[in-house]
């Protein structure tokens, strides 16, 4: 069983990202019918568009001179290979980033902008692997998990321990879920804090890996030809990691799902009724709030006054955006 990380490691972690990372503020959802109201952790507002900067580099901001002189190898399905291209370019070191054929081409050309070499394989998990390990093993490159990672883990858990700093008494924290280092570390800072809070992850229906996997207790993984479906290109990992996954049987509470009109109508909210851009992996965690709170759902752990949701990032396909926002709301024929 890998080691858990420490509120230590993330503490650290914090230190090194001040002044890199942007220290995202809560923004309230305005106007919406549930019962208890919902601030917003906007991590979209990141400079990358995503939380994904802190775990990226929290990792290579650690690699000793020696392992970094080569350069970086990363793998992702957009978001995690944008923040290590940000970090490499901040570093002064190069980027070879492996990323599925399926990635949008706005989150593409994010990563060649900031100077990084890209490299298009299958859309799996295991071709996106294995590309990454032989180029690195060839070449010399130091490796940045995207999520299966004690750096990484720490570096995304500072989301948790702003979260109780701004709002001390949070009862429900919502998270989205893919490989789970977002969860990992966010649940692991808020449960060394405040252990009575609720750690909620959440993800889509047509990519149901991780809760599968929490209600068995073990990994369950899901086809690539299943996680395809959904519209949230960022959470269609087919498997939660093995280090994540430890942290999650631990710390966290509940993970649910939502459908894709769930998903698409909390997108409009987020635009309409707070401003903020969500693609649709960063607008999931928005609509397990609706979902638990609204006509559909039930509140966890008695009756919470405080909501928190992690808007996990904001680099959405523009055509996408478009046609989202200019959604009547009526539901999809399946």
């Amino acid at each position: 069983m890998p080691d858990l990380v420490t509120p230590e490691e993330i503490e650290d972690a914090a230190r090194r990202l001040s002044g890199v990372a942007l220290r995202t503020p809560l923004v309230p959802l305005r106007g919406t019918a549930t019962s208890v109201p919902l601030l917003l952790k906007a991590e979209s507002l990141q400079p990358v568009g995503s939380f994904k900067l802190r775990g990226a580099y929290a990792a290579v901001s650690a690699l000793p001179e020696e392992e970094r002189k080569n350069g970086v190898i990363a793998h992702s399905s957009g978001n995690h290979a944008q923040a290590v291209a940000y970090a490499a370019n901040v570093l002064g070191i190069p980027a070879v980033l492996v990323v599925p054929t399926t990635i949008p081409a706005v989150k593409a050309e994010a990563c060649r902008a900031l100077g990084a070499e890209i490299v298009f394989v299958e859309p799996t998990i295991e071709a996106r692997v294995e590309t990454a390990d032989r180029l690195a093993a060839a070449h010399g490159y130091a490796l940045i998990p995207p999520f299966d990672d004690a750096r990484i883990i720490a570096g995304q858990g500072t989301i948790g321990l702003e979260i109780l700093e701004d709002e001390p008494e949070v009862d429900a924290v919502f998270v989205p879920v893919s490989g789970g280092g977002l969860i990992a570390g966010v649940a692991t800072a808020i449960k060394a804090r405040r252990p009575e809070t609720k750690v909620i992850g959440v993800e889509p229906e047509l990519a149901a890996d991780a809760r599968d996997s929490f209600r068995v207790g073990r990994r369950i993984g899901w086809p690539a030809a299943d996680t395809i479906r959904t519209i949230a290109d960022s959470l269609r990992v087919e498997r939660v990691g093995e280090r994540p996954f430890e942290h999650i049987r631990a710390y966290v509470d509940d993970i649910i799902v939502v459908s894709e009109d769930e998903i698409r109508a909390a997108m409009r909210l987020l635009a309409r009724r707070a401003g903020l851009v969500a693609e649709p992996g960063g607008a999931v965690a928005t609509a397990g709030h609706l979902a638990a709170t609204g006509a559909r759902g039930r509140h966890h752990g008695g009756r919470p006054q405080r909501h928190v949701a992690i808007v996990s990032g904001g680099n959405v396909d523009p055509a996408l955006y478009a046609e989202v926002l200019g959604d009547s709301g009526e539901p999809r024929t399946k």
